[in-house]
C-alpha cells in the first residue's frame, strides 16, 4: 500500500511540475469569467496543502495550514515552479520517514485526494481560459 501511495503521489507531482513548466506569469494571473480565483491561486493552494500535509505526516496528526508562497509569488512563474518542486520533495521526505504508520498513511491519502480535486479544477481553468493542456495531462485524463 505504501509504495502504491508514493507512486500515485509521484504521478500527481509530475503532472503539476509539467504544468508549472508550461505556464507564465500572465497565465497564473488569469481567472475564469465566473466567481473564481486565479490559476496561480489554485496552485498556491496545492503548494500550501503539500507543505501543511508534509508537516502533519511528520507529526502524525494535523497541525495547521500554511503556505510559504506570498501574494507576489503567486504571480511569478519561477517562484511557483520552485515551490511546487520543493513541496513535493517535502512530502516525499515526510512519507519516507513515516514508514508504514496507518495514521500517517491516512494523511498522505488525504493529500492525494486534495491533489486530484485540484487537477479537476485546474483542467477546467485550462480549458475555459484556452491555455494549452500539457501532454502528460492529456494522456492522464484522456483529452
Amino acid at each position: 500500500m505504501q509504495k502504491l501511495l508514493r507512486d500515485r503521489l509521484d504521478q500527481s507531482f509530475s503532472l503539476y511540475d509539467e504544468l508549472a513548466s508550461s505556464l507564465d506569469g500572465a497565465q497564473l494571473r488569469q481567472k475564469l469569467p465566473v466567481p473564481s480565483n486565479t490559476l496561480g491561486e489554485q496552485l498556491w493552494c496545492v503548494i500550501g496543502s503539500r507543505e501543511s500535509w508534509a508537516r502533519a505526516i511528520e507529526l502524525g496528526a494535523w497541525d495547521a495550514w500554511g503556505c510559504s508562497v506570498d501574494a507576489a509569488g503567486v504571480r511569478d512563474a519561477e517562484v511557483m515552479r520552485g515551490a511546487l518542486l520543493d513541496s513535493g520533495r517535502a512530502v516525499r521526505a515526510s512519507i519516507e520517514q513515516a514508514g508504514d504508520d496507518e495514521a500517517r498513511s491516512r494523511l498522505a491519502l488525504e493529500l492525494l485526494e486534495h491533489e486530484c480535486q485540484h487537477q479537476g479544477q485546474i483542467l477546467r481553468y485550462l480549458l475555459g481560459l484556452r491555455i494549452d493542456v500539457p501532454e502528460g495531462w492529456k494522456r492522464r485524463f484522456a483529452l
